[in-house]
């Protein structure tokens, strides 16, 4: 059903117009999923992004995770960045400093016999609120986390204060699922994480 949560399989009630559901269970904002991107287009849109690696723009935007990578991991630890998409950032930043990350992302590094391997560490920039499938996704990754592994993400949080009819996260099509702070929370006992850790765009489950 439409209005049936993705990551908790709980009910969503109308949130905003026929485009939007909140789950009463975790809180998660939700698409319609007759309004979701086919493959094709979701692609198409990924494309279009079209960033440079070398940009330092760009390079700043990703670096509370390549900070903190650097800040808490060895060069030499295994790290997997899922959902790289055509433009993989915080691999270039980070294999630019001797960092062992690998690249995954369904449309332009398909490799799924990374997904067999166990991180110390996984990131995922702006990737998870493009997921269709939280629950498998956030399953998925947490196996693949080695023992006091992290799932490093960075998503824009949504907060009651914002407008939600006006704010710019909503309107890319390919943003389907909207996680607040209850969610995470939500995520974090689901998933058994031994804690989660929360600084603006920036979120850190631990294994």
């Amino acid at each position: 059903m439409k209005n049936t949560c993705p990551l908790c399989e709980n009910s969503g009630i109308a949130f905003f117009k026929d485009e939007f559901f909140e789950c009463v269970n975790c809180k998660g904002i939700f698409r319609n999923p007759q309004s979701y991107p086919d493959q094709n287009s979701e692609k198409s849109r990924y494309e279009e992004h079209n960033n440079d690696v070398c940009d330092p723009g760009y390079q700043k935007f990703v670096s509370p995770i390549t900070s903190f990578v650097m800040k808490n991991f060895k060069a030499e630890d295994s790290g997997l960045d899922y959902g790289c998409g055509p433009g993989p950032v915080v691999a270039k930043v980070l294999t630019d400093k001797n960092y062992n990350i690998k690249l995954f992302d369904p449309f332009f590094k398909n490799d799924v016999d990374l997904l067999k391997e166990k991180y110390s560490y996984i990131v995922c920039c702006e990737v998870i609120e493009h997921f269709h499938q939280p629950k498998k996704e956030f399953r998925k990754l947490k196996e693949m986390l080695k023992n006091d592994g992290k799932l490093i993400c960075m998503t824009h949080i949504y907060t009651p204060d914002i407008p939600f009819d006006n704010w710019y996260y909503k309107n890319d099509q390919t943003h389907v699922f909207i996680y607040q702070k209850e969610t995470i929370e939500f995520i974090k006992e689901c998933f058994k994480f031994s804690s989660v850790m929360v600084d603006k765009k920036l979120v850190v489950f631990s294994s």
